[in-house]
């Protein structure tokens, strides 16, 4: 697994060509198409579920509840960065970083101004991200940008001032609490991660564990068109997302090739639109290997946040798979 990547590239693979999907081939210099993955394919995926307990075995039964990946249009992440995914043993036996006694909570740490008449609230992300991870999560005081030291220019295409990622990920390795597993910067200000890109979305150092993303790209004024009604309730859905997919690959966890979720890849907004806010059956096993939660006590907490926070469609979600889960054999 690459040490550092940013959240717009493709994060090297550590599988053989015999354990990838059958539908891709990896042959260097040539275009591969992505199909998607069959049914069978999904469940090895998985894994064998039939010595877990009763409702971690039917949380990773996916019935109707996920949708298949479609086939990429043109400008979609798959047609343009083809991935083969990482079953479950694949992940497992890659050694990802996982919490311990000593490293066992999410720090977030705000960038710049993040006054929530206008941003994501942050005491709402703590809430979030500390049910989606089942983790401890404590919000750190806001860092004054004036007094770092952070490359700055200005985007000479948007003219919006940007944050070099690199300086950042320093400033937030010098700064990791002692019981940090991973500690996130978050920020309303756009970065870009060397002078001959344009911008990207985030950077992360897992085995540095940090990683720093911004929020400015889901705001409609970024692109300088009006708010709209729902603009707290509209950055709210897009903040979650994003945090929970980019955190997520704190853990190791990779893009999904094998339902629509949480951890599919994407290339544009509407691609990061039409991802759930939700993990698929592959990465919540994962996960829950990694963390070890209850899976249905997860589910409970998730649904409450999002009910508090009017995500009806989600919470109407985790109903149904609270009830299958309580269900007996």
């Amino acid at each position: 697994m690459c040490q550092s990547f940013l959240f717009r590239t493709l994060a090297t693979s550590e599988c053989t060509p015999l354990e990838l999907p059958p539908t891709i081939l990896l042959v260097p210099g040539v275009a591969v198409r992505f199909t998607p993955p069959t049914r069978t394919q999904q469940l090895a995926a998985i894994g064998p579920t039939a010595g877990l307990p009763g409702p971690l075995r039917r949380a990773l039964e996916p019935r109707d509840d996920f949708q298949a990946i479609p086939d990429p249009g043109p400008g979609d992440w798959l047609a343009n960065h083809p991935e083969a995914g990482k079953t479950f043993e694949q992940f497992v036996r890659s050694r990802p970083n996982r919490p311990d006694e000593l490293r066992k909570v999410l720090y977030l740490q705000p960038l710049g101004d993040f006054r929530e008449s206008e941003r994501p609230s942050l005491d709402q992300l703590r809430q979030f991200t500390a049910a989606f991870f089942m983790m401890g999560v404590r919000v750190l005081p806001p860092l004054d940008l004036n007094k770092a030291r952070i490359t700055k220019r200005r985007n000479p295409g948007s003219g919006q001032v940007q944050l070099l990622t690199s300086d950042i990920l320093t400033l937030l390795r010098h700064r990791l609490p002692e019981d940090c597993f991973a500690l996130v910067g978050v920020t309303m200000i756009d970065l870009y991660p060397d002078p001959s890109w344009n911008f990207v979305f985030g950077q992360a150092s897992p085995s540095d564990r940090v990683s720093v993303y911004s929020f400015a790209r889901y705001d409609p004024r970024f692109y300088g068109q009006a708010a709209p009604p729902d603009l707290p309730k509209l950055m709210l859905r897009h903040s979650t997302k994003v945090l929970a997919h980019e955190t997520g690959h704190m853990f190791g966890l990779e893009h999904c090739v094998w339902y629509r979720c949480l951890m599919n890849g994407s290339n544009h907004l509407a691609e990061s639109d039409a991802r759930p806010l939700r993990l698929c059956p592959v990465d919540l096993r994962k996960l829950q290997w990694s963390i070890r939660f209850d899976v249905a006590e997860r589910y409970r907490g998730l649904r409450d946040v999002h009910r508090q926070v009017e995500f009806e469609d989600e919470a109407q979600w985790l109903d149904k798979r609270i009830r299958f889960i309580a269900s007996h054999d």
